[in-house]
């Protein structure tokens, strides 16, 4: 039996690390297409080829062999986001809008719940997006095209990843689980501005084992993907229970942030997929590395897309 072949384009990151494992050990081809925009390496044993997302040539040449793409690549976060707006736009938009008229085989492909801005309810995919950002309108946009005109579309709104993937792909220290989780690693105080506002969250080993699960079981559509919905002040409490001595400093004031949702996931759990990390999980990960003294600088740009992408714009 011939196995399925499965392009994971920008597979070098911070979900492509566990993803690749997993469809590995679940018996597919796997071919990974990244520029290692924040790598300076790629030792995973699995084929590998070096490219941007804008080489539409190279894509095109990889695009006849493969039966799944996942698109992983483009720019994600506000910050980063918000530094170069056409950059955004073309990485964002234009990319995986030529995919979707350029390949006929299954798109797999990571929206993101900030799409849903601020809403109070309980939201279900039906809900009325409220991007409030470039980078939530970008992937709306592309989400919706691909929705809409990919032959077998199955898109994820991801929830606020959390953890590490594996020990080879870049670690994220821009989450907000994480920048928690490391502050109180470091002995320092937990500032929460409020903190009454909603995130949905979710493992990244969570997000990329779901998406091989949704290819597993030939998926298709539009579905929520996290773990459990907390508010901002709750977090602390919880990284309170795992890291010694963790000091939590409230400021009655709005963070500049103004997001604010939690999310329904029962369509995805209804697939018969669940959740395996939970976020004390993630935080013991983080609390781990940084008490080990496992990253040389964790003060390093790399770990943060924002940081990275304005020092790019600059040089």
């Amino acid at each position: 039996m011939t196995r399925e072949r499965v392009l994971i384009v920008g597979g070098a990151g911070y979900i492509g690390g566990h993803m690749t494992d997993c469809l590995h050990h679940a018996g597919f081809s796997v071919t990974i297409y990244d520029n290692l925009l924040f790598e300076n390496r790629y030792m995973k044993e699995v084929d590998f080829v070096y490219g941007d997302i804008r080489d539409k040539r190279k894509l095109s040449t990889l695009l006849k062999n493969q039966d799944v793409v996942i698109w992983l690549a483009g720019l994600v976060g506000d910050g980063a986001c918000a530094v170069n707006a056409p950059l955004t736009r073309e990485l964002n938009v234009d990319c995986p809008k030529w995919l979707v008229d350029n390949f006929n085989g299954k798109i797999v492909f990571p929206s993101t719940c900030s799409v849903y801005g601020i809403n109070n309810d309980l939201i279900t995919e039906d809900a009325e997006p409220n991007p409030l950002s470039l980078y939530a309108a970008t992937k709306l946009e592309a989400e919706q095209y691909i929705l809409n005109n990919a032959k077998d579309p199955m898109v994820f709104r991801l929830g606020t990843l959390y953890g590490l993937g594996d020990l080879h792909s870049r670690i994220r220290l821009d989450l907000v689980v994480n920048i928690l989780s490391m502050r109180a690693a470091r002995g320092e105080p937990l500032t929460v501005f409020g903190g009454e506002q909603w995130r949905p969250l979710l493992h990244v080993r969570d997000a990329a084992e779901a998406f091989v699960f949704s290819i597993e079981k030939n998926l298709s559509g539009l579905y929520n993907l996290s773990r459990e919905n907390y508010q901002i002040k709750d977090l602390a409490h919880e990284i309170a229970k795992i890291v010694p001595n963790t000091n939590i400093q409230y400021v009655d004031m709005k963070f500049e942030d103004l997001r604010n949702y939690k999310v329904n996931n029962s369509r995805i759990l209804n697939t018969g997929w669940e959740s395996k990390y939970s976020l004390e999980c993630g935080i013991s990960q983080i609390y781990q590395i940084i008490d080990t003294k496992r990253l040389k600088n964790i003060n390093d740009i790399v770990y943060s897309n924002a940081k990275y992408m304005s020092w790019l714009e600059e040089t």
